[in-house]
C-alpha cells in the first residue's frame, strides 16, 4: 500500500501520535450509506472501488471527442475515509491530484458524487490495529481530551482513515482519526 498516493498536507505541529495538519485542495469520490458503520463502510467502499475501477463514463466531464465508450481505470489511493452523518455515514476515496474535477469521468452509479474540498486544516491521531469500534472510540476520546485539553475549536463529527487492505496484520496497519480545527 505504501506506492498509493496520500492526500498531500504539510504537518504543522506534532505531539506523539497526534499532528495538526493543513491538507491541500482535493477531489474526493463520495457515497452516503445508512446502517452501522462496519457494514457502511463496506459497501461504499465497493459502490466506489466500481467507480474507479471503470463503472464511469470514460473521458472528461467536458467532452472530448475520440474517447472510447468504455470505463476508465481511475488509480487506487489511500486513505479510505468514513465520517458520520447522523444515521449514515459518508464514504470517500481522494481521487488522484493529476486529474482535475473536469478530467474525471462521470459516476454511471448517481450514488457516487465527486467533489471538490478546499484547503482544511485537522488535529490527527495516527495509530494502528484493527478498525473496532473499540479501538476508534479509545482513539477518538485520546483525541477529544488532546483537544480539551489544548482548547482547540472544532467543526463537525470525527472522521476515521483507513490506509490499509484488510488483510494488513493489525500491528502494521494505519488508522487516524481526524477533527476539522480552526484556521488560527
Amino acid at each position: 500500500m505504501s506506492n498509493l498516493e496520500e492526500p498531500d498536507y504539510q504537518v504543522l505541529q506534532s505531539e506523539l501520535n497526534i499532528e495538526i495538519r493543513l491538507y491541500k485542495p482535493m477531489i474526493i469520490a463520495e457515497v452516503n450509506v445508512e446502517g452501522i458503520r462496519k457494514d457502511a463502510i463496506r459497501d461504499g467502499f465497493r459502490l466506489i472501488a466500481d467507480y474507479i475501477f471503470g463503472n464511469n463514463t470514460n473521458g472528461s466531464r467536458t467532452k472530448i471527442p475520440g474517447r472510447a465508450k468504455n470505463g476508465l481505470k481511475i488509480p487506487m489511493t489511500a486513505p479510505v475515509q468514513q465520517q458520520s452523518t447522523g444515521k449514515s455515514w459518508q464514504i470517500s476515496f481522494v481521487m488522484p491530484s493529476k486529474y482535475t474535477i473536469d478530467s474525471l469521468p462521470e459516476p454511471k452509479n448517481d450514488r457516487v458524487k465527486l467533489k471538490e474540498i478546499l484547503s482544511k486544516k485537522f488535529i490527527v491521531i495516527q495509530f494502528s490495529g484493527k478498525i473496532s469500534n473499540e479501538n476508534l472510540a479509545e482513539h477518538e476520546k485520546q483525541l477529544m481530551n488532546y483537544i480539551k485539553a489544548k482548547d482547540f475549536k472544532t467543526y463537525g463529527s470525527p472522521k476515521y482513515a483507513f490506509y490499509n487492505p484488510p488483510w494488513t496484520l493489525p500491528f502494521m496497519r494505519r488508522n487516524e482519526v481526524m477533527l476539522e480545527i480552526n484556521k488560527q
